[in-house]
């Protein structure tokens, strides 16, 4: 019994060392299909299998003492789901709604809820070996929200980890209304 444990230790070790590459990100960071969207000039990806749908703006209901980022709710056939500005969240200058701003219906640890955006850009597929883990900004800047760093053939893409960004959302308690409705 020992010499299988042995055994199955070597193995796992072997398989850590033919699939462990200095260069890959680490943690959870795998390449794959990213829904690019655009915050004045940068570039930022989600998961795109985080992504419900894509919608044109429309009327969002204020919720009253909630955070600055959160833009309301809005009903969405039927289903109430809340909505950030991300351009808020990420402390930039608010700027005039356009015909290209819309919001991204993203279901967050098991909560639907909608993000303001400039525009959306394309679908990426990013390959594992693109992709780099956030860099270390200083004890003052936090990266938190960052998954990591896609390289692309003209720039790179911020990708966001949407469940730690959307997580403050959460306790608005909008999770009733949307189970309701």
């Amino acid at each position: 019994m020992s010499t299988m444990t042995e055994t199955g230790r070597a193995e796992a070790r072997e398989a850590e060392t033919d699939h462990a590459a200095p260069t890959e990100p680490s943690g959870e960071l795998e390449g794959g299909k990213f829904l690019t969207f655009s915050l004045g000039e940068e570039e930022y990806g989600i998961e795109i299998l985080k992504v419900r749908e894509i919608i044109g703006m429309m009327p969002i209901t204020s919720v009253p003492r909630t955070p600055d980022y959160v833009e309301g709710v809005l009903n969405l056939r039927g289903q109430v789901i809340p909505v950030i500005d991300l351009r808020r969240k990420f402390e930039m200058p608010a700027v005039e709604a356009s015909d290209e701003t819309c919001i991204i219906v993203v279901q967050s640890s098991g909560v639907r809820m909608g993000a303001i955006v400039d525009s959306v850009d394309e679908v990426l597929d990013i390959p594992t070996d693109d992709l780099t883990d956030a860099p270390a900004l200083g004890a003052d800047v936090n990266t938190d929200h960052l998954l990591g760093i896609g390289k692309t053939e003209e720039s790179v893409k911020l990708l966001l980890d949407i469940d730690r960004i959307l997580a403050d959302v959460d306790e608005l308690d909008v999770d009733e209304e949307t189970a309701e409705a």
